[in-house]
């Protein structure tokens, strides 16, 4: 193989793919395992209960499964699992071997979600599950687990063999009508957008680079009828976009403006336009400010925002999104090198702004500032929102379980909050407070683009300038960037943070009801 040949990424797994039977589980032929719901009892001290299809499954193995339930002590709660082997199958399936008592706590979609991530992790490498654990929940429960299915399945794998674990290969979903597909469609949508974002950050950046995220781009335009605009850096120096350039300069991979732009079906000249922008740093050295060893090792997730806003875009047709939704990601690597961008240097932001550099670590807003002018200026949207993992100070803020939010907007804040909730990630509102503006005062720019704590106020106050007079949210995504474990839905590396929680808000009848 030539030297500089790029590397190649092995075939990666697929999420599993969904059914809906209104047979009891028992009674679909064929599948590996059959999982029951179980659900605590009215109070404390009451034994827990079997959901659908658990005493038809039990007669029909000779099964005492509350004994076993008891023996293992389980509590019903959301995610909890005991396993029965069947080793000789069911007189109705022969190629039963394994009966899954799953804990489903309050039925709340927060529970259905963990649940369908446990059911998952604990079928891999198997063939097919039918279960009735979603029979248990309303619409809204349905949908959440599948997207925990979906997402408790993700691997990534780059080995010389094949993958040490692969996803079950189909979950039936028993004791359902066919009316409910309309919503298991809608909730493959969503969790699809979660892997995508999640694969996209988790490729190493020997492959991940500034072009590679572009040739991502025009692949998703192309399966999901998107327009897809790709711009150089020849381009992005001669119309001005600064940051965008500094930061990329002394990468091996100069960098690119993509851009993705969604279109539905019945718009007209009065659909509203949604601006998503997304900090697409394919590796995060820190620059000549550099990062210590141990802070780079995760870098290669530093484009999640990027990645977050790609996702969306492919999935928005999916979820019938009313509005024209216009994706924009800033991809440029921060790298060392000769020409690398120096502190103490000044560079020019698209539409004319300054800013000095003072921490070239501090990257992320140097290009999200240009994207988000641009915007402004070019697409004229109705409503402006950027996603990037942008500040360490997020973390400290918020630890690794939300993302947050900062807004010039109540009511924009109040949606995407609700949104967010309902999708399962999590993003809590911190101050976009201007008696933190002075820290961006600069004696030879516009503002200073480091100029110290409180680190995530300060960074989005230093955004706000690039937001125009739009209505316009910042989701710093750093806090939830990596999963330390695997947690339900989560699994151990890049989260892919912030996809489900823009296309439960894009995706809703009104999107910008009392915003715009």
């Amino acid at each position: 193989m030539p030297q500089d040949a790029p590397p190649t990424l092995p075939p990666q797994v697929s999420p599993p793919e969904f059914a809906l039977t209104a047979a009891l589980p028992h009674a679909v032929r064929g599948v590996e395992v059959v999982a029951i719901p179980v659900l605590p009892g009215e109070r404390p001290d009451d034994p827990v209960i079997l959901g659908p299809g658990g005493a038809e499954l039990g007669d029909r193995l000779g099964l005492d499964l509350l004994g076993v339930l008891e023996l293992s002590r389980s509590t019903g709660a959301a995610g909890e699992i005991a396993c029965v082997p069947v080793p000789l199958g069911s007189p109705d399936n022969a190629d039963l071997r394994l009966v899954m008592l799953v804990g489903v706590g309050a039925q709340r979609p927060d529970d259905l979600r963990r649940a369908g991530a446990a059911l998952a992790r604990e079928a891999r490498d198997r063939a097919s599950v039918a279960t009735s654990v979603a029979a248990v929940a309303d619409d809204d429960g349905l949908a959440a687990f599948v997207v925990g299915a979906m997402l408790g399945s993700f691997r990534f794998h780059w080995r010389s063999r094949p993958p040490e674990h692969r996803p079950v290969e189909r979950i039936v979903l028993a004791d359902l009508p066919d009316g409910l597909a309309p919503v298991v469609d809608r909730a493959v949508a969503l969790g699809g957008a979660g892997w995508r974002s999640r694969l996209l950050a988790t490729v190493p950046s020997n492959l991940k680079n500034p072009a590679w995220l572009a040739e991502q781009a025009e692949r998703i335009g192309r399966d999901a009828g998107l327009t897809v605009t790709v711009r150089d850096e020849r381009w992005l120096a001669d119309h001005g976009f600064g940051g965008i350039v500094a930061v990329g300069q002394a990468s091996a991979t100069p960098p690119r403006l993509i851009r993705l732009d969604y279109t539905p079906k019945k718009a007209g000249r009065k659909t509203p336009t949604v601006a998503l922008v997304g900090k697409g740093i394919t590796f995060d050295t820190g620059g000549l400010s550099l990062k210590p060893g141990e802070g780079m090792v995760t870098m290669k997730r530093d484009m999640t925002g990027g990645a977050v806003v790609m996702a969306t875009l492919a999935a928005l047709a999916d979820v019938g999104c009313p509005v024209k939704v216009v994706g924009l990601v800033a991809a440029a690597e921060n790298a060392v090198g000769g020409n690398a961008l120096r502190p103490g240097d000044v560079i020019r932001h698209y539409g004319g702004r300054t800013s000095e550099v003072t921490n070239t670590d501090a990257e992320g807003r140097l290009v999200l500032a240009d994207a988000m002018a641009y915007a402004v200026e070019e697409i004229d949207p109705d409503v402006l929102v950027d996603v990037a993992t942008l500040t360490g100070a997020a973390k400290v803020a918020l630890g690794q379980q939300v993302g947050g939010l900062f807004a010039n907007r109540d009511a924009l804040a109040d949606t995407l909050r609700e949104a967010s909730v309902a999708a399962g990630e999590p993003l809590w509102r911190l101050p976009l407070t201007d008696a933190y503006e002075q820290k961006l005062s600069s004696t030879v720019a516009d503002a200073d683009n480091a100029p110290g704590g409180p680190g995530a106020i300060v960074a989005a106050l230093f955004l706000q300038h690039f937001a125009g007079d739009r209505p316009w949210a910042h989701l710093d995504i750093a806090s939830v960037g990596d999963s330390p474990e695997e947690s339900f839905e989560w699994t151990a590396g890049p989260t892919g943070f912030g996809a489900r929680a823009l296309l439960t808000w894009l995706g809703s009848d009104d999107p910008l009801a009392g915003i715009a």
